[in-house]
């Protein structure tokens, strides 16, 4: 062999010393957690099979697992949840969907909560969340939109058919986004829930595309701690760039499957009583007095009615009663406290977060892969909002180490059923 080609060899053999090193190194940088964990295993994290590992590299934001998870999304499917579109017995529907059958701690069994659940399409969505935040000891209110097709309403009706805590609203809207609607929405099933057997304490309204970040126990906890008698409803005066939603008349258009708000010119007259209008949240946590106390008193009468023709009334009308000095539970110097939602909102890429890893609807950040660290650090409740069939892995992610955290707490013998599997390699430090 000559010099130069010796030379060659020596230099392609330091070219493949190094990038061998260098692979390793990175490798082990972003796929390895600390030394007393667990180590990413290539071969669980497949396409296809409960991406424990994967997830838990998701959730402290790995690079690697990013390029790993974005390349499964595409083909990554999801078990198919059992019992929602074929007919089965309820013994069936309770143990293959893996609900929670008994109270978890004395603690929750003695604090009872509502929930309000407007849905309209999305049926597993639904059943994930519905599954997420049942428990035996709270009562579950579900408003179907009236315009959802005649199949999903049938499977949500076998589906609640099997809990005595579950029901259908006894009068369906026709809701439209922005539209008072939604708001009669939550007062229908309001007017149900106060005429319940079970003695609920709060209730909290949902949409079929939220998820909760806390536990049951995690949200009775911070209610008695934070809030104990009193109400949540995010929000301040009406502000200037806002007064537009109520000072002209609004009209509902639903037909031909197109439904929307529009304004007209007719000028709204000034708000009943004189009341100061407020501007916040659509998502609430409400003592049952403060729930009785909407549907009897003149003021809250008077206000829903002038606010019929508003825009997104129930953006102003839970705060602006919970502002009244002799509401039940009133919070008059309130602002936007309370963490009851995490959203990613457009206008707050760059101060409130570092941006949507999905993609925005309305300026709502719909999660991707690269949301889920933000989700699980953040104070809130719930969060909004998901969509399984575009991020399926988000979903799963979030609903394995929901389940777990959930488990974890428990005071009482686990079922087996309870469990989402047998074999968990998730990293339980998170």
């Amino acid at each position: 062999m000559n010099p130069l080609d010796a030379t060659k060899s020596g230099f392609l053999v330091c070219i493949a010393v190094c990038m061998f090193i260098y692979t390793f190194i990175y490798l082990k940088d972003t796929l390895s957690e600390e030394p007393n964990e667990q180590k990413f295993n290539e071969n669980i994290v497949e396409c296809g099979f409960y991406p424990d590992e994967l997830c838990s590299a998701l959730f402290v934001g790995k690079t690697a697992a990013f390029k790993i998870g974005n390349f499964c999304q595409n083909t990554y499917q999801p078990k198919t949840l059992s019992c929602i579109q074929t007919s089965c017995n309820c013994s069936m529907v309770l143990k293959t969907l893996h609900f929670i059958t008994r109270p978890l701690s004395d603690e929750e069994g003695n604090f009872s909560l509502a929930y309000i659940i407007t849905i309209h399409k999305e049926l597993e969505m639904f059943v994930k969340l519905l599954r997420a935040i049942y428990m035996p000891q709270n009562i579950y209110c579900i408003h179907v939109d009236e315009k959802s097709p005649k199949d999903y309403k049938a499977a949500v009706q076998n589906i609640v058919n099997c809990f005595e805590n579950i029901f259908i609203s006894s009068k369906r809207e026709n809701v439209v986004y922005a539209g008072f609607s939604r708001l009669q929405a939550d007062i229908n099933c309001m007017r149900d829930l106060v005429h319940s057997k079970i003695q609920w304490n709060y209730v909290i309204n949902l949409c079929g595309q939220d998820y909760p970040i806390k536990t049951n126990k995690d949200i009775i906890q911070y209610i008695k701690s934070k809030w104990n008698g009193k109400n949540m409803t995010p929000g301040v005066v009406q502000p200037l760039h806002m007064k537009h939603r109520t000072q002209v008349s609004y009209r509902e258009y639903v037909r031909s499957g197109m439904s929307y708000v529009y304004p007209t010119k007719n000028i709204k007259a000034k708000p009943p009583y004189n009341l100061t209008i407020y501007f916040g949240s659509a998502y609430y946590i409400l003592t049952k007095e403060f729930v009785e106390f909407t549907l009897t008193d003149a003021r809250a009468k008077d206000l829903l009615e002038w606010s019929r023709d508003t825009y997104s009334p129930d953006e102003h009308y839970w705060v602006t009663l919970n502002r009244l000095n002799d509401a039940p539970g009133a919070t008059p110097n309130a602002d936007w406290e309370g963490n009851i939602r995490a959203i990613k909102w457009k206008d707050q890429d760059g101060t409130i977060h570092k941006g949507c890893k999905g993609h925005y609807i309305r300026d709502i950040c719909v999660y991707g892969l690269g949301d889920l660290q933000w989700i699980i650090e953040s104070p809130h409740l719930f969060a909004n909002k998901f969509e399984p069939a575009t991020y399926p892995l988000v979903m799963d992610c979030l609903e394995r180490r929901y389940r777990l955290k959930v488990l974890l707490q428990a005071e009482v013998p686990i079922e087996d059923h309870w469990r989402f599997q047998e074999e968990n390699y998730f990293n339980m430090k998170l």
